[in-house]
């Protein structure tokens, strides 16, 4: 019998540690053969999955002369139903960047490498078949899980639980013409999602915390977030430093080396990653003064905090969309949200009383949405859903892949 940590690792792309309750890409998911307009992209697609990359050049001037829109500049308004056909293309590439962080990462509990990266630096993006994508990894990226374990898991033999693991890469546009191409030298921080037992454990530690001073400008009243997610994103150990401070080190040196051109910073994640991005984005945004464009691609991802820390992201000036599978039970978790909506302005829920609000926002589990959502649907296109189906990156990729609208709920099958 495999341990437990071996059950939830079957599937690298569920995100979170779920047992793997079917064969990946079963009949149930029935992918036909895709193409995909992405220029000077290489395809990082798995032999047999069906997806296809053509080189074509008919988008490079619109991309160049539209990447702020694409980048968020305008919160995605008249982007997303339908769904613009080059942020379709910029969704996708920004996916297969968070695709590597996954295929990177030693899953072999067996292994003495276990939870390391797989390749060396200069060489990672090449042996996830992004080698012409016209970025170098300039930083791996580590996070630490400073949660109790239970007694009980001392009496699994094998069961091996790092404490700090590699989970994502900082990469930076270096070759001329993709700089040109997309308009601006491109910084990209990637995650992966769970993949441990222990980081399995900080995603059950879903009451809110107070997000710490150094995170928080001085005016702000008390943001919280996730207190396992937070953990994960400052916690240190001898040996690796946090991935709060490697990140902080690296933003320096990114913003000194290139401080006379034109920079965005895209911060992209799925799952467990997708809340370490918009923790990452937060903070950056709050220690950073004249940063460049900061925007956030999250994939599948979990609730991070309250109305004050969404507010907060908001005075930051950070530009978060959410790609949502509406079957994907994930993005529906931790805590719940009260009258999210009617926040935003829409008349049609009634808002609490204030008393009852603040007292159920007291309570540490009251949520709050962030950014601009594109919804998807995976009814349609797998016949027997379950969680690790839905929250699957490769079917998020392939929803944003096969999507035309919201409103009439309809796929083309390119």
């Amino acid at each position: 019998m495999r341990c437990p940590n071996q059950l939830f690792l079957t599937n690298q792309y569920f995100g979170l540690a779920l047992p793997n309750t079917w064969p990946y890409y079963s009949t149930t998911l029935k992918l036909t053969t895709t193409t995909r307009r992405i220029s000077k992209i290489s395809n990082s697609w798995p032999p047999g999955s069906g997806h296809k990359c053509l080189v074509v050049d008919d988008r490079e001037d619109r991309l160049g002369e539209r990447w702020m829109e694409f980048q968020g500049i305008n919160n995605w308004d008249g982007l997303l139903d339908p769904l613009d056909s080059d942020l379709r293309e910029e969704i996708l590439r920004y996916g297969e960047f968070i695709e590597a962080a996954y295929d990177c990462f030693d899953f072999d509990t067996s292994s003495a490498t276990y939870a390391t990266c797989r390749y060396p630096k200069g060489t990672m993006l090449t042996h996830c078949g992004l080698g012409q994508s016209g970025y170098k990894v300039v930083k791996s990226l580590h996070a630490t899980c400073n949660v109790q374990m239970p007694r009980w898991i001392e009496r699994i033999p094998n069961l091996m639980l790092p404490q700090s693991s590699w989970i994502g890469y900082v990469a930076v546009c270096d070759d001329v013409d993709e700089i040109a191409r997309l308009g601006r030298r491109d910084i990209v921080i990637a995650y992966r999602g769970t993949a441990t037992c222990s980081e399995w454990l900080e995603n059950l530690r879903a009451t809110l915390t107070c997000v710490p001073g150094d995170m928080t400008p001085y005016e702000n009243n008390e943001p919280m977030v996730q207190s396992g997610f937070l953990s994960m994103y400052t916690s240190k150990i001898e040996g690796h430093s946090s991935l709060q401070d490697t990140i902080s080190e690296e933003i320096t040196s990114i913003l000194n080396t290139y401080s006379n051109e034109s920079l965005s910073i895209t911060i992209t994640g799925h799952s467990l990653g997708a809340a370490l991005a918009i923790l990452t984005a937060y903070d950056i945004t709050t220690k950073f003064n004249n940063l460049p464009m900061v925007t956030v691609l999250s994939f599948g991802g979990p609730r991070v905090g309250n109305k004050r820390f969404r507010c907060q992201l908001d005075k930051n000036g950070i530009k978060v969309l959410r790609i949502v599978n509406s079957d994907d039970p994930i993005t529906r978790v931790p805590g719940f949200v009260i009258d999210d909506m009617a926040s935003r302005g829409d008349a049609t829920m009634a808002r609490l009383p204030s008393w009852l609000e603040k007292y159920m926002e007291d309570t540490q589990w009251v949520y709050a949405e962030v950014g601009k959502e594109l919804k998807l649907s995976s009814k349609d296109l797998i016949s027997k859903l379950n969680v690790a189906t839905c929250h699957d990156l490769k079917t998020y990729l392939h929803l944003v892949n096969n999507f035309v609208r919201e409103t009439k709920e309809i796929y083309k099958q390119c």
